[in-house]
């Protein structure tokens, strides 16, 4: 598997736990701050790396330290990152994540270089070579740009898949309707389907992107698992029981299971059983590179763990 991670890419500062921020300029102590990469492209590069895929990843980061620091940690984790870009007058996009002890994450973000990456900035013969393109946060350079990169990847046989970063409510179809007869795996949340499709009903949203040109619709629902949904039918897949940590980054590592699962010739049932994995293991601690695991141990820890009932 050859894939290009596309789109987003910030800089994460999760400190944990928190349970209020401080009033005034009080202080208070705190177990565990970190800095990882992250994002709908770049987080999502971090597992598909660990399980195995050869990955190069693009986007755009300003020049600033922010930026510096974020290609060495995709670069520790394996990552060519020789086809990012640098912006000298826009900083690198970041998030400060303050974590909840139960593992909800409230977010301070900067949106930054993600927003200016644009058609003069895509390596089109990269896109040629790979085997995969995962487009992550196509909302943030428009449905256009988007359509025309994913129609530029089927024109040479490459498999496209896409999530979406935007919370749902503020989605609309049109934000994504133009790209999806371009995309064979679309992975988005359970509240991104209902936003984007404008529609009230999970199934029926999805639906809805099938019907105008997705190949096969994979949902993530947090705690309630993944269900897909197919021109055949609809399947539900559990996820794990875990002690959750911190979600961040556990969207991404699905989507990077699922697809290599796929790359694998596995059905999208064990593809998305993968990816539940993935994500079960990213949760158990603080940020999206959680876990020095690889895809046999991805695959036992499936076999050897519970599924929520």
């Amino acid at each position: 598997m050859k894939v290009v991670t596309m789109g987003v890419h910030v800089l994460d500062v999760l400190v944990r736990p928190v349970e209020e921020i401080p009033e005034g300029q009080g202080a208070t102590l705190v177990e565990d701050i970190r800095m990882t990469a992250a994002g709908t492209a770049a987080g999502t590069a971090l597992t598909l790396a660990k399980l195995g895929a050869e990955v190069r990843t693009a986007g755009a980061i300003g020049t600033d330290p922010t930026g510096d620091l974020l290609l060495r940690l995709l670069e520790t984790a394996g990552i060519d990152t020789g086809l990012v870009v640098r912006r000298i007058d826009t900083s690198t996009s970041a998030t400060v994540l303050p974590i909840r002890p139960n593992g909800d994450r409230p977010s301070l973000h900067l949106l930054g270089a993600n927003i200016t990456y644009g058609l003069d900035d895509v390596p089109w013969d990269a896109l040629a070579e790979a085997t995969h393109l995962h487009l992550g946060g196509p909302e943030l350079i428009g449905a256009e740009v988007a359509a025309r990169i994913l129609a530029h990847a089927k024109e040479h046989d490459v498999v496209t898949s896409v999530d979406l970063l935007a919370p749902g409510e503020l989605g609309t179809f049109d934000q994504i309707e133009p790209l999806l007869p371009y995309v064979d795996f679309l992975l988005p949340n359970d509240d991104q389907v209902l936003g984007f499709s404008e529609e009230t009903d999970l199934v029926t949203g999805a639906k809805k992107f099938l019907a105008a040109g997705a190949g096969l619709v994979a949902v993530t629902r947090g705690g309630e698992g993944a269900l897909l949904v197919t021109a055949e039918g609809t399947e539900t897949v559990p996820a794990f029981e875990v002690d959750v940590v911190d979600t961040t980054g556990c969207g991404d590592a699905f989507s990077a299971g699922f697809l290599r699962g796929m790359s694998l010739g596995r059905t999208p049932r064990e593809a998305a059983v993968l990816g539940s994995a993935a994500a079960a293991l990213v949760a158990q601690g603080l940020g999206s590179d959680h876990g020095d695991f690889d895809l046999p141990e991805a695959d036992e820890f499936a076999m050897t763990h519970k599924a929520r009932s």
